[in-house]
């Protein structure tokens, strides 16, 4: 094995480099100084050009190499295509460690190579560490999100994906005199099970777009019923917020799942976070606990979620929530 991490470099369907790579690229080079100052390598597995064309944001994330798999059949997603390139390569440059994101994609690739190589997965990380054996130390939620578990890849490459929103981008960039080094992978004769014919946007009646919104007001069970659910919305309305809900919320048929926040949902990093009627049990933190400002509304003064909120009000919603409308207005934060 070679000194070196490895991070796939996704490219959706609109053709950019998936954010989730800058992300863990920054984590990355974090860790490659724990290694010797390991090189820390782009997988790139696209249709012909986009190496070229995004060369220049590998340079300013500090990437030593972008080895790249380019072939027209890659233009659009197929597990079998993916999987045969990337570990084709991955058995030649021998990597130490391989970064994923727990995307859609990243979540049917990852295995498929970790098979292959007979190698371990971490999945949905939310920490990553090199221990004092310089081994990657690859911490997730376990025992349904009750504990926090530290696992160890016997194998290498030591394998982990990690989801998007977990780590943040470097706030200036890295530059590195990035080179781009071109493989070759024989698709002839790999059985394409499974062919993607067409994609249908699932459009809902709000654009709730948690991923990139600065500012997030989130339900949980405390917000009781659907006119909870009205007062959030209009409060976020009112600041220019997106809406979220836990998942007791999302169970109690309060949001939709795209709203949901935490474990088994998303992942948010907003400059302000407001939980209203939200307890704090780790399946829902680990999901916001990175927002840079948090504030809880809670009847329960013992409630976890003030454990790690910046902000307490102790009272109930339905009648703090009215009067913050009251004085409310949209800003930029």
């Amino acid at each position: 094995m070679s000194k070196q991490i490895l991070i796939y470099a996704e490219v959706t369907r609109e053709n950019y480099i998936h954010t989730v790579f800058f992300e863990l690229a920054n984590k990355a080079r974090e860790l490659a100084a724990k290694l010797d100052n390991a090189e820390v390598n782009a997988l790139l597995i696209s249709k012909p050009g986009l190496a070229a064309e995004y060369k220049e944001a590998f340079i300013n994330s500090g990437i030593d190499k972008i080895y790249t798999v380019e072939d027209e059949r890659f233009e659009l997603y197929c597990t079998d295509y993916f999987a045969k390139a990337a570990v084709d390569v991955i058995n030649e440059i021998k990597p130490e460690i391989l970064l994923i994101g727990a995307t859609h994609q990243g979540r049917d690739l990852a295995p498929r190579i970790s098979t292959s190589l007979h190698t371990g997965l971490t999945a949905d990380c939310t920490g990553l560490d090199i221990n004092e054996k310089g081994q990657l130390a690859a911490t997730r939620p376990t025992f349904g999100g009750q504990l926090m578990a530290t696992i160890l890849c016997r194998n290498l490459p030591q394998m982990a994906t990690v989801r998007p929103k977990v780590f943040k981008p470097a706030e200036k960039d890295n530059i590195k005199q990035t080179e781009i080094i071109n493989k070759q992978i024989n698709l002839d004769g790999i059985p394409k099970c499974v062919e993607i014919l067409e994609f249908r946007k699932k459009l809902t009646n709000s654009l709730n777009e948690l991923d990139s919104a600065e500012i997030i007001v989130a339900g949980g069970r405390g917000m009781k019923n659907d006119e909870g659910f009205r007062l959030l919305k209009e409060f976020a309305d009112k600041i220019g917020a997106a809406v979220g809900a836990s998942r007791l919320a999302v169970e109690m048929g309060l949001a939709p799942h795209e709203m949901q926040i935490g474990q088994t949902g998303k992942t948010v990093t907003p400059k302000l976070y407001i939980a209203c009627g939200i307890s704090g049990a780790i399946q829902h933190t680990i999901g916001m606990d990175k927002s840079d400002k948090i504030i809880a509304i809670n009847t329960d003064e013992n409630a976890p979620i003030f454990d790690i909120a910046d902000y307490g009000m102790v009272g109930d919603a339905f009648e703090i929530l009215p009067e913050l409308i009251k004085y409310s207005f949209k800003t930029d934060i």
